[in-house]
């Protein structure tokens, strides 16, 4: 088993003891509030202990945004509009049609995040494939403070997230050209 593995099981554990519904509340307001300027979200469908999205895409919708969900196709995420959400890949709900968008912010899950912004996931680059495809969306983790780790390892590939909101406020990494993974 290598630390990468490792690290999932131990923040997977972290973030499931850390889940309440007052802490979601919490970091849907702080979104809300400090992205309100932006017209667009691609915004998961959380499933297992992620911090719940399914109040907060209601939100963005009554405030006339354009809310996107993520769709796989292929090796692909694409980012498609809000829709009724059928079971896709990994069980994980998303729409059955709609065009990969570009949006304004990215809202993604995390098993983990550092002071860097390096973004410990589930190990399928997904959004680091969507990071890089499309450069100009606001990288922002949703997570709780529970999982944030003093440095995590990561890979030439990783591309830092921008901020992080958790129900303690919002995490900014100390960002700078030479990002760890970056040689």
């Amino acid at each position: 088993m290598n630390d990468k593995c490792l690290l999932r099981q131990r923040y997977s554990a972290l973030r499931a003891a850390s889940k309440c519904a007052e802490y979601d509340e919490t970091i849907a307001k702080l979104v809300l509030e400090t992205y309100a300027e932006a017209e667009s979200f691609f915004v998961y469908v959380a499933v297992r202990s992620e911090v719940a999205t399914d109040r907060l895409i209601s939100r963005l919708l009554a405030a006339g945004k354009q809310v996107c969900v993520p769709r796989l196709e292929e090796k692909n995420m694409l980012a498609v509009p809000y829709g009724t959400l059928y079971p896709g890949a990994y069980g994980i709900p998303a729409p059955v049609g709609g065009t990969d968008m570009a949006c304004d912010v990215t809202l993604t899950p995390l098993l983990a995040f550092d002071r860097s912004g390096t973004r410990l996931g589930y190990g399928g680059g997904y959004y680091d494939a969507y990071f890089a495809r499309r450069p100009q969306t606001k990288r922002v983790g949703l997570a709780y403070s529970a999982q944030l780790a003093d440095k995590l390892p990561c890979e030439p590939w990783d591309i830092p997230l921008q901020s992080v909101v958790t129900e303690k406020g919002i995490f900014v990494p100390a960002l700078d050209t030479d990002h760890a993974c970056r040689v």
